[in-house]
C-alpha cells in the first residue's frame, strides 16, 4: 500500500456559522474606531435594522449593547492583556483583528458567557469578517487569555499599586493614565474615592427622564412605565429613572416633547440657575451653548411658568436645528438662534441670567461615551482653555448688573472647572470681571456631599449622576 493510501482525506470547507449579534458587535466598533464615531450614535440604527429581521430579538439587542459598551468601556485593561497573548508589538496587529480579539477578551474576561463558547464565537466571528488565516491567530491568543480569570490577569499586567498608584489604577480600571491622575486631583482623597469613580465610569449608567413642568408631570411618567420600569428620580423634582429594560420612545409624553432624556445631573445645573436669586427683574433668560437643547428645553418650561422668555443660542446650525426640536411646543415665549457665543448678536445687559455650559473634553460622560477617554489628550484642554474663558466673559457681559451667570461643564477637570472661573473674575488674560461667586449648594437641596463650595462638583459614584460643574455669578458691576 503506498504511502498516498495512509493520507486522511481532507476535511471538506465549512462555510462559517453567520453570528448577526457579534457581527453587528463588530461592525459598531469598526465604526467608532475608523469614523470617530461615537457608540451612542452608531449603535440605534445598527439595532433598529436589525430588528427588522425576524432573527433578532430584545435579548440578542441587549447583548450586542453589552459587547459593544463592554468592550469600550474595558478596552485599556483588554489591550494590555492582549499585548501578553501576542509576539508583536499591539501596534503592529490590525485594528479589525484587535477589536475581534477584545470582544473575544471582555466575553471571557467580563460576561457570564462561558469560555468555551466565547472562543468558538469569536473565531467564527473571526472567519466570517477576517478570514480562516486570521481566525487561527484569534484562535491561539483567546486559548490562552482563557486560562486565566480577570482578576488573575489584572495581578499580571498591572503594576503594583504602591510602585505606581497611577498606573495600577489605570490598568485596572481602563483609563488612560493622565485622566486617572486629573480625576484624582479634582475629587481628592485617597485611594477608596478614586477607585469608586472609576468603578463608576465603567458601569452602564441609568436612563433618566425630565418631566418638563407645566407640559407633564414625574406622575405621569411613572404611569405610563409601571411599578417595575419607573423609579422616581434621586434628586431632581422632575427626574425618574428608568429600570433595566425601559423604553423612553414608548412613553407618550416623550414621543410629543413634553419630556426627554435628559441625566440628572444637568437636570439640577437648570434647575439651581433658575432659583438662583436675583437683584430685581426676572424677565429674560439667555442659554448661550444650547445645543443638543436638554438644558435649554428645560429652561424654557420653568422660564414660561414665571413669564420669562428664553433666547437658545447655539453655534453650530445643526445643533441649533436640535435645540428647535426640542423646545418645540414649548408654551411660553422663546427663540433659537445660530450665534458666536464668543461674538454675540445681543447688546450687553440685556438679560437676567444666562447659562453657558461651555465645550469641554466631556470627562464628566465617560460612562456614556467610553470610547471618548481614548481619544482624548491633554493638549485637548489647551485648545478648550481660549474658548471656555471667552465664553463666560461674554456671558458676564451678557448679563445686567445684579443678574446672574451660571457656567457649567460636563468636565471635573480643575483646568476647565474652578482654574477658568478664578481667571475670569481675576482679569488673567483678558479685563477683570466684576462679580461674585453665590453659594450653588443650597440651590440643589437634599444632594449628598456637595463639598465646601461655593462651586459644586456633581460625581457618578456620589451622585448617579455625570461629572457636572457648576459655579454661579452674580454680576455687581
Amino acid at each position: 500500500m503506498n504511502e498516498q493510501a495512509h493520507r486522511r482525506p481532507p476535511k471538506p470547507y465549512r462555510r462559517p456559522k453567520k453570528d448577526p449579534v457579534r457581527i453587528l458587535a463588530f461592525e459598531a466598533l469598526r465604526a467608532v474606531d475608523e469614523r470617530d464615531a461615537y457608540a451612542n450614535l452608531v449603535l440605534p440604527p445598527l439595532l433598529k435594522k436589525a430588528r427588522e429581521k425576524d432573527d433578532f430579538d430584545g435579548r440578542d439587542a441587549a447583548l450586542a449593547t453589552e459587547l459593544v459598551y463592554g468592550t469600550l468601556r474595558r478596552q485599556g485593561t483588554y489591550d494590555a492583556i492582549i499585548a501578553t497573548c501576542i509576539d508583536r508589538p499591539l501596534r503592529e496587529v490590525d485594528p479589525p483583528v484587535l477589536d475581534v480579539l477584545a470582544l473575544g477578551a471582555h466575553q471571557l474576561l467580563g460576561t457570564r458567557i462561558p469560555s468555551h463558547a466565547a472562543v468558538s464565537a469569536s473565531v467564527e466571528l473571526a472567519r466570517v469578517v477576517l478570514g480562516d488565516g486570521r481566525a487561527r491567530f484569534v484562535n491561539a491568543v483567546l486559548r490562552k487569555i482563557a486560562q486565566d480569570d480577570l482578576d488573575t490577569w489584572l495581578e499580571r499586567v498591572a503594576p503594583p499599586y504602591d510602585k505606581d498608584a497611577e498606573d495600577h489604577l489605570a490598568v485596572v480600571h481602563s483609563h488612560p493614565r493622565w485622566i486617572v491622575s486629573a480625576l484624582w486631583d479634582s475629587l481628592g482623597g485617597g485611594r477608596a474615592g478614586i477607585e469608586d469613580l472609576l468603578e463608576a465610569d465603567n458601569e452602564r449608567p441609568e436612563v433618566t427622564l425630565v418631566a418638563r413642568p407645566g407640559r407633564s408631570t414625574t406622575d405621569e411618567l411613572l404611569e405610563a412605565l409601571g411599578e417595575e420600569s419607573g423609579l422616581p428620580g434621586r434628586w431632581s423634582p422632575y427626574a425618574v429613572r428608568l429600570a433595566e429594560g425601559g423604553e423612553p420612545g414608548a412613553i407618550e409624553a416623550v414621543r410629543e416633547g413634553r419630556a426627554g432624556v435628559q441625566d440628572e445631573g444637568s437636570q439640577l445645573v437648570a434647575i439651581a440657575l433658575a432659583n438662583a436669586p436675583l437683584d430685581g427683574r426676572d424677565e429674560r433668560w439667555l442659554d448661550g451653548c444650547a445645543g443638543p437643547g436638554g438644558k435649554a428645553a428645560l429652561l424654557a418650561a420653568l422660564a414660561a411658568g414665571r413669564g420669562a422668555s428664553l433666547l437658545a443660542s447655539e453655534k453650530q446650525p445643526h445643533r441649533a436645528r436640535l435645540v428647535e426640536r426640542a423646545l418645540a411646543g414649548n408654551p411660553g415665549p422663546y427663540q433659537v438662534i445660530a450665534a458666536d457665543g464668543t461674538r454675540p448678536p445681543w447688546l450687553p445687559g440685556s438679560f437676567d441670567r444666562v447659562l453657558m455650559d461651555v465645550p469641554c473634553t466631556g470627562l464628566g460622560a465617560l460612562r456614556r461615551r467610553p470610547e471618548a477617554r481614548w481619544r482624548r489628550r491633554p493638549e485637548d484642554l489647551e485648545s478648550f482653555a481660549p474658548l471656555q474663558r471667552g465664553l463666560l466673559r461674554e456671558a458676564l457681559s451678557a448679563v445686567r448688573v445684579g443678574g446672574v451667570v451660571g457656567y457649567a461643564t460636563c468636565s471635573p477637570h480643575l483646568a476647565e472647572t474652578r482654574v477658568v472661573v478664578e481667571d475670569v473674575l481675576k482679569g488673567r488674560g483678558g479685563p477683570a470681571v466684576e462679580a461674585e461667586w453665590l453659594d450653588a449648594r443650597p440651590l440643589m437641596p437634599g444632594v449628598a456631599v456637595l463639598g465646601d463650595g461655593p462651586d459644586v462638583q456633581l460625581w457618578p459614584h456620589l451622585h448617579g449622576t455625570d461629572a457636572m460643574y457648576l459655579a454661579l455669578l452674580r454680576r455687581t458691576a
